[in-house]
């Protein structure tokens, strides 16, 4: 069956957006069918048999504008607390029975304007997540308890540590907030919240944010896949009818757009800034008002590509910026319109306003014209299949429209908003809401640089947390909460029974090869009429010299812009116009041309990526364009702890001579020496189709694919290509603790591990089952378990092997909080020692359940089937690899878990290595008992606050 129905498809999407009267208005839409239950809750049935899976998804009406000034992270906090205990499925249930039931993993979000829970199950356990969806509406509350709310408290700040405060720039959208919106206005706080608000809040404030919003009439669940409408409605009125009606009334908030009487310029000096970034930001509309589609297509018009007035101005002319941003951030009260240009190193941010301004007054003088128009209103139809393409994507598009509209089907109204956009209108909505209106605009600037801002800013307030040793509060997540159990109408302790057993699908895979070597690897599949393909070039990062390091990375992105017989502006155009896009991209082993297109547009769209590959254009200024912006980047990550970490660990797992060491940017001294002869030699040697593979995937046979590369195989001479190998080290033979100093560090980037595997290695696969239950099974994990659910002491922690062709590392990853560095590392030593003796018959249980029923759902995207057949052609499996996976698994014992685990996970053959802040945390590494810390860059001074 095809995922998506037709009720007419977009023939006019390309051209002129003026209608004659003969035209008929174009239609998309999604098959649903939708009930509301007596309670008030919202259930909307979609039916794809393409994969044996199901997607659930319950969303909420409640985000952070829900909330009130002083209690704010409300929502975001119960976005976490939900997937902790609920009456009937226990401590960590959610979690364990979707590793039992072979789920993605229990997610969630939080938007200002509402949470959502979703995951994408094998077809068999959809009565259970019904069940378990029930169970968080009408069975949680009574499971919170102080200890828990302490520990997530904990959780949540982690997050807010690695997402805003250990992050270059963190800090903006909060100054925006507070500027653009009066005090009690529901968007002048951020999604997240105050940490005081959060550390203030009791057990009776947040039980009764919980009783008001978490309601069924404030509710919406889809169930979007393999699914029998008339079975899955009697489960749902089971499970669901009891769960009463709230009993306040749920108020409808008014929209209410941002407030600037005059314009705010404030600064920040950001610790993990290295170059500046100039912020533009007015008040704008709501998602849905008839305006937005026309900022829509306003700030994609100024912003992207060559000819977008701001790239024209600031980036070509000016040269003061590699790539200017600029966007509608729509939500359901308001919206407001952002610019953000992040400068090159030392750059004013007066003379990049000065170029905002030239760029405007450009526009002002041209407008837009009606291809311009029509060429960006041609990326819709693509950018609409794409987002249809897993069922948890359509199940989300159905949960969005409905909790805002009431209509789950009004995709059908946003496409033709979109397409019914003038140049009138675009031109309109910038005179209404841009020229000359009043906005707040924001300088960060690197720390001590406050001269980069603009003229006459002012310092901005934010609030700073201060992390203090043993500072946080103590609980025990272990004890249990007593409570006296919410009734029901039967035993809801008693989990559902499977569903009848899907039978593993695997997609039939063709391959062939042309005569000039190119090897070709496909998979039909016509859910949505769509052709994802990947050129893979064996060589990459590997095919460099050591002193001109980042020519690979170069060669890519030089290759996209322009051709011999187009302008970079002339082949941008080229693929707008057919709602395409191809992207070329470097990494260690390959360099890559990736394209996704209708298939109605495929050979045009192949015609492209041709000329792109084989008749580049080499243009000097966009090569200088392009070494200033890798110059930033490498800036840039200077500062940025994450980067940091993966860099130094890089080299330390490799070793300096070792080309897979490096930062595939390259280095600052490299870059700089790289000339476009090099680029031009890099390309002359090594891109041949003898070392080529295309990947293909999509609504287009075997003959048509075989039939189009024919131009490809008598326009591509083969050469001869030898790839260097470089020898990954071996395991160390004893442990050592290294430090990389960031000051002031909120957080502390952990990366542990050891050479480990190739993903050719027999023993690679079943090291990976091994680790399931270690770090490689999220909330299933060990690591997980102890280090967020028992101790609170970070937002995520996992572990993997990362071998390709070559010999890869086993490593363990997290961001822990600053303060329980020395803590978190004692522990993960502690789960590793004691893991190959304590892994239970539970635990192999738990594995071997997830890892193959999992494989319901391990081939239903178009991503997931490229991945299949890069798999496939890099390392010579069959196209039924993953049978010989489930054999793996089913034959896996808890001895032959014990021996890997000894062999490739053994903490005293580990390098360990801390990236964080020296001054409170580089001492405190010794007691780990792995000798006197390294530390790897000279001890910075400590920045101000």
């Amino acid at each position: 069956m095809k995922k998506i129905v037709l009720t007419l498809l977009v023939a006019t999407l390309f051209y002129s957006c003026k209608k004659s009267s003969e035209e008929k208005t174009p239609e998309l839409s999604i098959n649903y069918k939708k009930i509301e239950l007596d309670n008030g809750l919202d259930v909307v049935f979609h039916v794809d048999k393409s994969d044996p899976v199901v997607a659930v998804e319950l969303m909420v009406h409640v985000g952070s504008a829900r909330e009130i000034e002083g209690r704010t992270g409300f929502a975001h906090l119960f976005e976490h607390l939900l997937f902790l205990e609920s009456e009937n499925l226990g401590k960590g249930g959610l979690d364990k029975m979707s590793a039992r039931i072979g789920g993605s993993g229990a997610n969630g979000s939080t938007s200002r304007d509402r949470t959502n829970y979703l995951q994408t199950v094998p077809k068999d356990g959809l009565e259970k997540m019904i069940w378990a969806e029930a169970d968080k509406l009408g069975w949680f509350i009574n499971t919170v308890t102080d200890p828990v709310l302490a520990k997530e408290k904990e959780v949540v700040k982690n997050e807010k540590r690695q997402r805003v405060d250990n992050s270059p720039y963190g800090h903006n959208r909060y100054v925006i907030g507070k500027n653009l919106y009066p005090k009690d206005h529901p968007y002048n706080w951020q999604v997240i919240g105050s940490l005081e608000d959060l550390q203030n809040a009791t057990l009776d404030d947040v039980k009764t944010f919980f009783r008001k919003w978490y309601v069924p009439n404030n509710a919406t669940l889809v169930l979007s896949g393999d699914i029998d409408i008339e079975q899955a409605t009697k489960w749902v009125h089971k499970y669901f009818d009891e769960i009463p009606k709230g009993t306040e009334e749920i108020p409808t908030i008014e929209k209410r757009p941002g407030k600037i009487d005059e314009i705010k310029s404030l600064y920040f000096e950001d610790n993990f800034a290295r170059v500046p970034q100039l912020t533009m930001a007015w008040p704008s509309v709501e998602q849905f008002h008839a305006d937005s589609y026309a900022l829509e297509v306003l700030t994609q018009y100024l912003s992207d590509g060559k000819s977008a007035p701001l790239n024209q101005v600031l980036v070509d002319d000016l040269k003061l910026t590699s790539n200017t941003t600029m966007y509608n951030y729509a939500s359901e009260l308001a919206g407001e319109t952002h610019l953000i240009i992040r400068a090159f190193n030392n750059v004013k941010l007066d003379n990049v306003k000065a170029g905002i301004e030239k760029a405007f007054a450009k526009f002002e003088a041209e407008g837009i014209s009606e291809k311009d128009l029509s060429r960006i209103k041609a990326g819709q139809e693509t950018r609409f299949y794409s987002s249809l393409s897993s069922v948890l994507g359509k199940g989300t598009r159905l949960a969005s429209y409905n909790t805002y509209t009431g209509n789950p089907g009004f995709v059908t109204e946003d496409i033709k908003n979109t397409l019914a956009v003038t140049t009138e209108d675009v031109m309109r909505v910038y005179n209404q809401y841009i020229k000359n209106k009043n906005y707040v605009a924001t300088s960060f600037v690197p720390k001590n640089s406050a001269k980069l801002a603009l003229e006459g800013a002012v310092l901005a307030d934010v609030v700073e947390e201060q992390i203090v040793i043993g500072a946080e509060e103590k609980f025990d997540p272990k004890i249990a909460a007593t409570y006296e159990k919410t009734p029901s109408t039967f035993d809801r302790s008693i989990e559902p029974p499977y569903g009848e057993t899907p039978s593993l699908a695997v997609p039939e895979v063709y391959e062939s090869s042309l005569d000039n070597g190119l090897k070709v690897f496909g998979i039909e599949n016509d859910e949505v009429p769509l052709v994802r393909f990947n050129i893979t070039i064996d060589g990459g990062q590997l095919l460099e010299s050591m002193d001109k390091l980042g020519v690979a990375n170069l060669t890519a992105d030089l290759l996209n812009k322009g051709t011999k017989q187009k302008t970079v502006k002339e082949l941008e155009e080229a693929i707008q116009e057919l709602g395409a896009s191809i992207y070329v991209y470097s990494d260690v082993e390959n360099i890559t041309l990736s394209g996704t297109t209708l298939a109605k547009n495929y050979d045009k769209t192949l015609a492209l990526a041709q000329e792109i590959l084989l008749e580049p254009r080499f243009d000097e200024n966009e090569f200088d364009l392009l070494k200033k912006a890798t110059i930033a980047r490498l800036r840039q990550q200077e500062a940025s702890p994450n980067s940091v970490a993966r860099n130094a660990y890089n080299e330390l797992i490799y070793g300096k001579d070792n080309i897979r060491s490096k930062n595939i940017l390259g280095s600052l001294a490299s870059v700089e020496k790289i000339t476009i002869e090099d680029l031009k030699a890099y390309y002359s040697n090594y891109i041949s189709p003898s070392v080529t593979k295309i990947l293909v995937v999509g609504d287009i046979s075997k003959d048509k694919v075989t039939a189009s590369l024919a131009s490809l195989n008598n326009n591509w001479a083969a050469k001869e290509v030898t790839i260097p190998e470089y020898k990954t080290p071996d395991t160390p033979t004893k442990p050592a603790v290294y430090f990389y100093d960031i000051p002031n560090a909120k957080q502390s980037v952990l990366q542990f591990g050891a050479p480990a595997l190739a993903a050719t290695d027999k023993d690679f696969y079943a090291a990976s089952v091994m680790n399931y239950i270690l770090g490689g099974g999220g909330f299933a994990s060990r690591l997980t378990q102890e280090l967020r659910e028992g101790k609170g002491y970070t937002y995520g922690i996992r572990s993997g092997f990362s071998g390709t062709k070559a010999k890869g590392a086993f490593t363990i990853s997290s961001g822990v909080r600053s303060n329980v560095t020395l803590e978190s590392a004692q522990l993960v030593k502690k789960i590793l020692e004691e893991y190959p003796t304590t892994f239970s018959d539970k635990d192999l249980e738990t594995t071997k359940s997830f890892l193959i029923k999992s494989n319901a759902r391990a081939f239903e995207t178009s991503r997931a089937k490229l991945n299949m057949l890069s798999n496939i052609s890099d390392y010579g499996w069959s196209a039924d690899y993953v049978t010989d996976r489930e054999n793996t698994v089913n034959n896996m014992s808890k001895a032959q878990i014990k021996a890997l685990a000894n062999k490739y996970v053994n903490p005293n053959k580990m390098i360990w290595l801390v990236v964080g802040d020296a001054e409170t945390q580089l001492d405190r590494m010794k007691e780990l008992g792995y000798g006197e810390p390294i530390l790897l860059n000279k001890r910075q001074e400590k920045v101000k606050n």
